[in-house]
């Protein structure tokens, strides 16, 4: 596995980087170990300044770091500096509440007194992060900040496609304060996974990745009896109900499906609308389509960027090949340049129901799309699907919305928007799209020692 920056615009080779040696990567460990016995018993002030430092820094360099996501993965200049800005918001969002989140909590518990039982949050050692390019920055800021405030380390096995994103990230919080060793970069060969996971340093596991990948990690983290975290792919359903603003869900369907060029996890995959709009919403939604502007990614004109490699592109076309194969139709709705990674936003209709199409999740701008009978008829649909992330309710009802969202067996809902994230809001799936939450507080307390301390 090479660890190489290829532009996904021109195709050009820019940088190529060696992967670690094993003892290299023994040593890194060391070093992270040695590390954290200093950096746990730092004041939460003193580790929440690094990333209060970090933040700074982020905003003052927005324009360089959003530059390198365009370059590695082809992300355009808009997407790239609001991702850079999400990042500042999660660092930020740490730094002002951490203490309140890991402050000890007093348990009631019969024969002993109101403040005789605590409930405390230790740190516990290095947190080993892997982690995917389709958001270099914020993959890796939402797993390192909450654990760096709270005393643990992070290694980092970044996407081979993003070294320089990577090294970046370690760059930012040498660059914020924080002691080598706090975070680490290595440009790990996968024959070395196993090995780093059953170091006895390494306390917990987090990964972002597909579900392969996560079967994969999630068997080592088991084999070695280390806490894990999953956040895996997902076919998030878009609901259409009869009485829905046609036109503002057009406009949130095709921004959550070609966001990104396609490719996030819980980004809007599978369109379910009622029989009474289903028309209309493939006007609608058409004709939005059609505005999308492909070309060069550091083109500000540019609102859909090419696919982040060459084997991302092959994978998305074997993958529409088949769903035609299965009887399905698929429409094309921009033209896109025939240099680059580009794959066009489109459109397919017509899926069999029950066939493999329906469990294929498409890591690129097309849009699967279905015609519910009605409401109980689209809740069945949405639910007949293997994962089970994110998901949508597009009505002018609020609480009926809120009342199908309790029905989806998905670990987050949104109403009459595409998708929602933030610092403050749990992220996470079920079925397979993972397990274990990340950001806020659940995030923070994943990979800590959970203890109780009683007196008397």
């Amino acid at each position: 596995m090479a660890y190489a920056t290829v532009n996904p615009y021109t195709g050009e080779t820019l940088k190529t980087f060696p992967t670690a040696t094993r003892e290299e990567v023994d040593a890194a460990l060391e070093a992270a170990h040695a590390i954290f016995g200093v950096w746990k018993n730092e004041p939460i002030e003193e580790r929440t300044f690094v990333l209060d430092k970090a933040a700074s820094i982020l905003e003052a360099e927005r324009n360089e770091y959003a530059e390198m996501l365009t370059t590695e993965m082809g992300k355009i200049m808009s997407e790239a500096q609001a991702e850079v800005s999400v990042c500042v918001a999660i660092l930020r969002y740490y730094v002002e509440h951490t203490k309140d989140l890991l402050r000890p909590r007093m348990l009631l518990t019969q024969g002993f007194g109101e403040t005789d039982v605590h409930l405390v949050n230790d740190p516990t050692g290095i947190i080993f992060a892997v982690e995917p390019w389709n958001f270099p920055y914020y993959q890796v800021i939402r797993v390192a900040a909450p654990q760096l405030a709270a005393g643990n380390v992070v290694m980092l096995k970044h996407a081979s496609n993003v070294p320089q994103c990577a090294a970046l990230m370690e760059r930012l919080f040498l660059e914020a304060g924080a002691p080598k060793g706090v975070f680490t970069n290595l440009y790990l060969p996968h024959d070395l996974t196993e090995h780093v996971i059953a170091s006895p340093y390494v306390r917990g596991v987090a990964l972002t990745g597909s579900e392969k990948a996560g079967a994969i990690i999630a068997s080592l983290a088991g084999k070695h009896l280390k806490k894990s975290t999953l956040e895996l792919g997902g076919m998030d359903a878009f609901i259409v109900l009869e009485d829905a603003d046609i036109q503002s869900a057009a406009e949130w369907a095709v921004r959550g499906r070609n966001r990104n060029a396609g490719q996030v996890c819980v980004s809007s995959k599978r369109f379910i609308v009622v029989d009474a709009v289903y028309d209309e919403f493939v006007k609608r939604y058409r004709a939005e389509a059609a505005k999308l502007v492909p070309g060069d990614p550091a083109d500000p004109k540019t609102t859909l960027a090419p696919l982040s490699s060459a084997t991302a592109k092959r994978q998305v076309e074997q993958q529409v090949a088949d769903i035609v194969a299965q009887g399905a139709k698929i429409e094309y709705l921009v033209d896109v340049p025939k240099e680059g990674n580009f794959f066009p936003s489109a459109l397919i209709t017509d899926i069999p129901e029950g066939s493999e199409a329906t469990r294929t999740e498409i890591f690129g701008p097309v849009a699967q799309l279905y015609r519910a009978k009605d409401e109980a008829d689209a809740i069945r649909i949405a639910n007949d699907c293997p994962y089970g992330l994110g998901g949508s309710v597009f009505t002018t009802d609020i609480h009926h919305a809120q009342e199908i969202a309790r029905q989806l067996d998905t670990g987050m809902v949104t109403i009459n928007r595409a998708s929602a994230s933030g610092p403050d809001i749990p992220f996470g799936g079920v079925k397979n799209s993972g397990y274990g939450h990340e950001l806020i507080d659940l995030g923070l307390k994943e990979f800590l020692n959970q203890k109780v301390v009683i007196n008397g």
